[in-house]
């Protein structure tokens, strides 16, 4: 050991910072929530087979919000999966954005890849589900098709995945994004229908109002909160899909770091409380420790459990539950959908991402390249096939009747085969010699490194140029 070497150093230089970042919580609380939502799937297979008509009846039952004369009526399931699932989709508009603001995608040049990758994925997939349902009336649910499961794929690549780095975590999450909102898209342009323009038009223009709100820095979560529930109000009357306004109030919340005014404000504030711990200053301290953290990551924290541990899972509860039997079975496995669907998801997910990787890789000749090897993006195509949450949404919009159990084991079935087609890829990679196993993981892409504490131009002492690719810190 060196001379004045602390007792339980390496001896190794820490390059990274270590601390947990709003990526790695998200990561875990996705990973942690697949195992409630598989638990769900479970329940509603059982509940269906054994209490069939029960469950029927409790899904349809019809419950009605109204205020005066005016109301919405809907069943429960519907509730759900419109109503509960604007939330869902509220926290993936605030996750985009959080990439947009101070993740990977905030240097845009970065966006392409992944951007490519989902939608070639999402095209190919699309296209093998038309190749088996080509001139039939199926072919109108080519949507359930598309989208990934967020919770699922990611808790199953913590599962079966390698461990390293969440590079590949992280790359997954960016194009599983980019499947939850062109998904979201083509709920509101494709299954709408009949249209109603006057509550439409009422639609946009409170949504202007949110607009209006976000520009003048209004920063009362109540108004947004009436505002949006009013414009859901009034989507749901247009006959489109109001979940589109979850996914629109998120990608308006902005994320930031704290900023360094707001962290000596907080500061001065606790040590005013330490000084004289009353209860009134108490307040004070919690809520500039509050306004330090961007609306963003507030809004993360508070809805991100709610969503992955309560609304998602009821909604596998009410969704996913199908009567299995030995007649069903003979007869599904030969349809069409559930054919179309099983094959999009577990050869044109993977083989889409993985080729949309490699022409943007070769495309920009290198320049551009996936954050890990080509072994961990094929594992990230193949997991990606575990399309679960916005398909069933997607297959109760465009099915009925035997379809919709058709689909329905579809996407069960595709998800079986998807992690199982993960785990073996990952596990013929972990038999490779360490070297060679650490390039085809790990690739030589570079990572976007922050400073813990950002250089201030204002305040600290700097030298050079402020766009240099490196900062050295005195």
């Amino acid at each position: 050991m060196a001379e004045g070497e602390p007792p339980h150093s390496t001896g190794n230089t820490a390059w990274t910072w270590r601390h947990e970042t709003p990526l790695s919580r998200f990561l875990r609380t996705e990973s942690g929530s697949a195992a409630t939502l598989l638990a769900a799937t479970i329940a509603a297979l059982v509940w269906a087979n054994v209490a069939g008509t029960s469950y029927q009846t409790v899904w349809g039952t019809q419950l009605a919000v109204r205020v005066g004369g005016s109301g919405v009526t809907m069943n429960l399931g519907g509730w759900v999966n419109s109503g509960l699932m604007t939330f869902f989709f509220f926290v993936v508009g605030l996750e985009a954005r959080r990439e947009l603001d101070m993740g990977e995608l905030r240097e845009r040049r970065r966006v392409v890849l992944p951007l490519t990758a989902g939608i070639i994925g999402m095209t190919l997939a699309v296209l093998l589900f038309l190749v088996f349902n080509a001139g039939e009336p199926s072919a109108r649910g080519w949507g359930v098709a598309m989208s990934t499961d967020t919770a699922f794929a990611l808790g199953m690549l913590a599962l079966i995945g390698p461990r390293f780095p969440e590079r590949l975590r992280a790359f997954l999450l960016t194009v599983v994004v980019i499947d939850d909102v062109v998904a979201l898209v083509v709920i509101v342009t494709v299954y709408t229908n009949d249209l109603n323009v006057v509550p439409l038009l009422v639609a946009f223009a409170l949504f202007a109002g949110v607009l209006l709100l976000k520009r003048l820095h209004v920063r009362g979560g109540i108004f947004y909160l009436v505002t949006g529930i009013a414009t859901w109000v009034a989507l749901h009357l247009s006959g489109v899909d109001p979940v589109v306004v979850g996914l629109a109030m998120g990608l308006l919340t902005y994320a930031s770091p704290a900023g360094r005014e707001d962290l000596e404000r907080a500061t001065d504030r606790f040590r005013d409380f330490r000084e004289q711990p009353t209860p009134e200053l108490a307040r004070s301290a919690r809520a500039g420790l509050q306004q330090a953290i961007s609306p963003n990551e507030r809004l993360q924290d508070a809805f991100h459990p709610w969503t992955s541990y309560v609304i998602v899972p009821l909604f596998a509860l009410a969704n996913a539950g199908i009567s299995v039997d030995g007649g069903f079975l003979s007869q599904a496995y030969r349809s069409r959908i559930t054919l179309g669907v099983i094959v999009a998801y577990v050869i044109g997910k993977p083989v889409g991402v993985l080729a949309g990787s490699w022409l943007v890789t070769r495309a920009t000749r290198g320049r551009l390249r996936a954050p890990v090897g080509w072994a961990a993006v094929a594992g990230g195509g193949t997991i990606a096939g575990i399309g679960f949450t916005v398909s069933l949404l997607i297959a109760t919009l465009a099915f009925s009747g035997p379809d919709l159990e058709e689909a329905k084991l579809g996407i069960l079935t595709a998800a079986l085969g998807s992690a199982g087609l993960t785990w073996l890829l990952f596990r013929i990679t972990a038999a490779l010699p360490a070297p060679r196993r650490a390039r085809v993981l790990l690739g030589t892409a570079e990572s976007i490194v922050d400073l813990a504490d950002p250089v201030d131009e204002q305040r600290d002492h700097i030298r050079g140029p402020s766009e240099a690719p490196v900062t050295l810190v005195e």
